[in-house]
């Protein structure tokens, strides 16, 4: 690790211009900036920031692994790192079932496996393009043995694009450890989870790796701003996110390690009547305050510093609702001098 934290910000999750987003974000001195497969293909977006920036890291956080082949990807993330002159990382995770199977029409069976297989198919496709050997990954999921010469990009001078892999589960957090060189920790979790469940499942993984260097990135709910109002309604628009999570059977585990398994039941019950106003209204302030860093930005990024300090590597500012860049910088400014104090206690 080193003496400070290396903290990220993102594009706008809706609209937004991304090269002035970039720009703004490299001129803040943000580390890296995320973009996410919500309302945009976060490839698009980097494409146009990349090409705005000079010095800023770029990477998708996340684009969803399976509504892709890995031949895809690959081609991608090539361009990417070409584009930004080595400075993309490559964040994947899963979606779930029914985004994949219902709204992507793709193939859905034991993610964690096929997530597996898939890194290790990008890697052999960027492999062979580097080396000029022949084309040869035949796995459960995926088959690639034809590549001629016609169809291989032209090498961009930079290493391969690092991939993180996005997990909540132990299993995929173990996968991630095994063929990623990082972990993007999902929003919905807690400290508690991260340091008993998740980082044992990663070391796992990391056994059996190769692959030398790793990181963390924590992206841990923030609700703050600068005035007390704007706090408010950040903890309203950050509870509601929370609730959505905890009624997804996916996110369950979490829950449960804190023995609150019956809430996320609950919350789901409600789900499926679109009650959304109840399902932020059952969310108790004691489970709000455990996955979010609520308070003034410099007291929110203390938080942050004192649950995960020793625990990650790096920090994305989530915020499910539009904070000022006067909050946004004054929280990273805060964690960048943090760690060292974090680490001391």
């Amino acid at each position: 690790m080193t003496d400070r934290f290396r903290v990220d910000t993102a594009l706008p999750i809706r609209g937004g211009e991304p090269a002035d987003e970039a720009r703004r974000a490299e001129a803040a001195g943000y580390d890296r900036i995320w973009s996410s497969e919500i309302g945009h293909d976060p490839f698009v977006q980097l494409a146009v920031g990349a090409a705005a920036t000079s010095r800023i890291e770029v990477a998708t956080g996340i684009a969803v692994a399976f509504a892709r082949n890995p031949m895809n990807t690959a081609h991608l993330a090539h361009d990417l790192q070409t584009l930004s002159r080595g400075r993309f990382t490559l964040g994947l995770g899963t979606q779930v079932k029914a985004h994949v199977t219902r709204r992507f029409s793709m193939p859905w069976s034991r993610p964690a496996a096929r997530m597996r297989e898939y890194v290790l198919a990008l890697r052999a496709i960027w492999d062979s393009w580097e080396t000029g050997e022949r084309l040869k990954f035949e796995g459960e999921f995926y088959t690639h043995t034809l590549m001629t010469p016609m169809f291989v990009p032209q090498s961009h001078g930079h290493r391969t694009p690092p991939v993180v892999v996005a997990a909540v589960g132990d299993r995929m957090a173990e996968i991630a450890g095994e063929v990623g060189d990082g972990m993007l920790c999902h929003s919905f979790l807690t400290e508690a989870y991260l340091r008993e469940a998740t980082l044992p499942a990663i070391a796992l993984g990391r056994a059996r790796s190769a692959i030398t260097e790793f990181e963390i990135v924590g992206g841990p709910f923030v609700a703050t701003g600068s005035t007390a109002a704007e706090i408010a309604a950040a903890t309203d628009a950050v509870r509601s996110q929370i609730a959505f999570y905890a009624s997804t059977p996916a996110y369950r585990p979490v829950l449960e390690h804190h023995g609150w398994g019956e809430l996320g039941e609950r919350l789901h019950r409600l789900s499926r009547g679109g009650d959304w106003a109840a399902m932020a209204a059952a969310l108790p302030d004691e489970l709000l305050h455990e996955f979010a860093a609520v308070g003034e930005p410099e007291e929110a990024a203390d938080l942050l510093a004192r649950r995960y300090g020793d625990l990650v590597d790096r920090f994305a500012i989530v915020t499910p609702y539009d904070l000022g860049d006067d909050a946004r910088i004054r929280v990273a400014q805060r964690l960048r001098s943090a760690r060292k104090t974090a680490l001391s206690e």
